[in-house]
This record gives structure tokens, C-alpha cells and sequence, in this order.
């Protein structure tokens, strides 16, 4: 029994997930997942060119696994995008909504708990370009500062758990979303990366309207919704998909 909560789910077989990448690459969504062989991607690399980042193709940029040959989505045409790596995910940046494009990252059933305390540092991304997020920007809007790649994901490392409160893996999001539906979501992941080994997981926001409420001095957009994505290669198969709405989540709920 899943409740809706004034939200669109959409869950997706693996069956389907062919059709899913295809149908991103029209919509100019993040896109397919694809196979490629490449070299470790340990560093951390953007496409921004500094004295201590190497800049990186686009096109070059993949997730290698000892197991499985993963990629991130495809790069997206039309559409501003700076791919940073950081030491628990991988993140597509756009200057222009100042939000993620997305955000991907390897869930596995030792990262999906930890002793490491939630260090609630939200702060500045100085990896992306001027101007940039702060939290000034969240002062007095009604939204809050959700997490793209999750704090309760990061537990395992005090590194990685504070680069998941960098401004650029946060998007404006409703506050009873914050704490109600996706934070269940992200704790069902963690429960089935326990369940079966390992997750992969790209999630993002979602533009849908021609224009879009914006917050702060610096012009924050903010999303009309969100998306899920969610890979399983042990044993059978298995992915799980969901577009949920940025809202309070109070009306037309409904359950199925």
C-alpha cells in the first residue's frame, strides 16, 4: 500500500527501463544509462579548469564498478552543466537553476549505515560558478534545503558526510516532502542496499512549468518535482522509478 500524498509515483520494471532512458533523451531529462569501459574515478574532477581540478569530457566521465561497468546519464543537450565528482556521488550542476541536473551515486549495504553523525553544514559550493547558492538564500521562503544525495547515506565517512550539505546537492523543496515521502524513500533504499548488497540511484528536480517560483537574492529555482531512480544488478535485475510533485503533499491524496 503506497500513499500518493498529492504526488505523481511512477514505479519502473527493468523491463521498462530502456523505454525510460529513451523517453529522458526527448524530454531532455537526465538520460540514458549506458556501458563503457573507462579508468578509476576516484579523483575528484569537474569541467570548471583550476590550478587543482582536472578538467574532464563529458562524454568520458563514467562510474567504473569491480563488478559492474555503470555510467552516469548521458550529458543533456540545451542545458547548462558542470559534472563534478565528490568522494559518496557524482553531481551534474546547472549555473542557470542553480540546482542539480542530477545526482548519482553507488548506495551499498556498508554505506547505507554508519557511526558518523549528521554534520549539518550547509554551506557554499566554491566548485561551481559564481553567482552561488548560500544560505541566505533559504531565509524566510516557505521551502527547505532537501538533499539530492542523502545525509543518512553518508554515515560511513565524516568527508562524505559533509560534502552532502554543499548547496549544489540541495534543491528547494517542500518541507512536509523533506520529512514525509522522500525521506521514506531514502530510507527504503538504505533498507533494500542492506537487502540485496547495493542500489544505483540518480535522482534530481524537475522543471515542468514554462516558469518557475524562484527564492533568494541569487534567484534559486525551484522545482515543480522531483525524480527517483533506482538500480539493482544482484541476482534478477531490478530498477524502481518515481516522479513525486514538489508539494505539501495535502491534496487529492489518495493510496493504491
Amino acid at each position: 500500500m503506497v500513499k500518493k500524498h498529492g504526488s505523481i509515483i511512477v514505479f519502473i520494471s527493468i523491463l521498462s527501463l530502456i523505454t525510460l532512458t529513451a523517453s529522458c533523451r526527448q524530454h531532455r531529462t537526465p538520460k540514458s544509462i549506458s556501458f563503457k569501459r573507462t579508468t578509476s574515478s576516484n579523483s575528484r574532477q569537474s569541467d570548471v579548469n583550476t590550478d587543482n581540478k582536472e578538467s574532464v569530457s563529458q562524454e568520458e566521465f563514467y562510474i567504473l564498478d569491480s563488478i559492474f561497468q555503470i555510467c552516469i546519464p548521458a550529458p543533456i543537450d540545451g542545458k547548462a552543466e558542470q559534472i563534478i565528482q565528490r568522494k559518496a556521488y557524482k553531481l551534474s550542476y546547472n549555473k542557470n537553476t542553480k540546482n542539480p541536473n542530477w545526482v548519482a551515486w553507488h548506495l551499498t549495504a556498508e554505506h547505507s549505515d554508519g557511526s558518523v553523525p549528521r554534520s549539518n553544514d550547509y554551506r557554499e559550493d566554491f566548485d561551481v560558478p559564481s553567482p552561488r547558492v548560500t544560505n541566505e538564500d533559504y531565509k524566510n521562503v516557505s521551502w527547505t534545503r532537501g538533499h539530492l544525495c542523502p545525509a543518512g547515506d553518508n554515515k560511513w565517512d565524516p568527508g562524505a558526510m559533509s560534502e552532502s550539505f554543499l548547496l549544489s546537492n540541495i534543491s528547494p523543496q517542500a518541507s512536509s516532502l523533506n520529512t514525509g515521502l522522500w525521506n521514506k524513500i531514502e530510507q527504503s533504499c538504505r533498507d533494500w542496499a542492506k537487502l540485496y548488497g547495493d542500489l544505483y540511484i540518480v535522482c534530481g528536480p524537475l522543471f515542468l512549468n514554462r516558469e518557475h517560483e524562484k527564492i533568494g537574492d541569487h534567484g534559486v529555482y525551484v522545482p515543480e518535482a522531483f525524480f527517483k531512480v533506482i538500480l539493482c544488478l544482484q541476482g534478477e535485475p531490478k530498477a524502481l522509478g518515481f516522479i513525486i510533485r514538489n508539494n505539501d503533499g495535502k491534496k487529492g491524496e489518495t493510496s493504491s
